[in-house]
């Protein structure tokens, strides 16, 4: 009879203990990359017609992982989706070591941008313990549940100050400066979705590294701190310029 009672008052107030409700408002993360086949399945950011960032922990394939953009139910055909293979994957070095955990991933072609295709900015600046940032992947955001989602999912979570980060790490992780920490007790605190995607003030701030608010909502996740990797990230893209055809002069073999 109690367990009667607290489903009717869970549905008269919308909520569900069984469900995983928070959805994105569809096509409101028009940066929002869905990269899967190869063996991954996994999420990115569009930061260019031809670049995507990601995580370590998100190792697509060339030519056989696919970049599924303006997605939102990954099992729909909704007619905003553009699909396009990957070409040149570039993993920050070392690997994933206490250092880094960031990859590049080039298109094949260019993204066309439209209303549900965008690029979100790179970081002008760091973020701030405190200040509110907005994550998004298509995982699980109920702690110690593992399915995969096909509607994209949004949380809100706070910066977190690098210290009371540190205090939560197993022994095994050790601290790098290319980490920035959000989520705490009483938030929003679980994505589970590699290479989940962090914004904050309209800026890519960071990309999933360890999900450990999944493991207990009390403790901060851990993402790549992108504004430490500007440098890095523009002098790939000059580097891994594609090769376009050239056209041929008329008379010439």
């Amino acid at each position: 009879m109690n367990l009667f009672l607290l489903l009717v008052a869970l549905g008269l107030t919308g909520a569900s203990p069984l469900g995983d409700s928070k959805v994105c408002q569809p096509h409101s993360r028009p940066w929002q990359v869905y990269l899967h086949g190869g063996g991954v399945s996994c999420s990115g950011a569009l930061i260019d017609a031809l670049w995507i960032v990601t995580s370590f922990d998100c190792a697509p394939t060339s030519y056989s992982t696919i970049a599924s953009l303006g997605e939102h139910d990954v099992t729909v055909d909704e007619g905003t989706e553009q699909h396009i293979y990957v070409a040149d994957v570039i993993r920050h070095s070392p690997y994933r070591s206490p250092l880094h955990s960031l990859t590049m991933v080039r298109l094949a072609e260019p993204a066309r941008f439209t209303q549900h295709v965008q690029p979100i900015p790179l970081p002008s600046r760091c973020p701030q313990p405190g200040e509110i940032c907005h994550v998004s992947g298509w995982g699980s955001t109920i702690p110690n549940q593992y399915e995969h989602s096909q509607r994209l999912k949004c949380i809100t979570v706070p910066v977190v100050d690098d210290q009371t980060c540190v205090n939560t790490f197993p022994e095994f992780l050790f601290w790098s400066m290319g980490m920035v920490c959000a989520g705490q007790a009483n938030t929003d605190n679980c994505m589970r979705d590699g290479g989940s995607v962090m914004v904050c003030d309209g800026q890519l701030q960071g990309v999933q590294w360890f999900s450990h608010g999944c493991r207990n909502p009390a403790d901060p996740s851990v993402y790549t701190k992108l504004c430490m990797y500007n440098d890095w990230i523009h002098d790939v893209m000059d580097r891994y310029v594609p090769t376009l055809p050239t056209e041929t002069t008329p008379g010439m073999i």
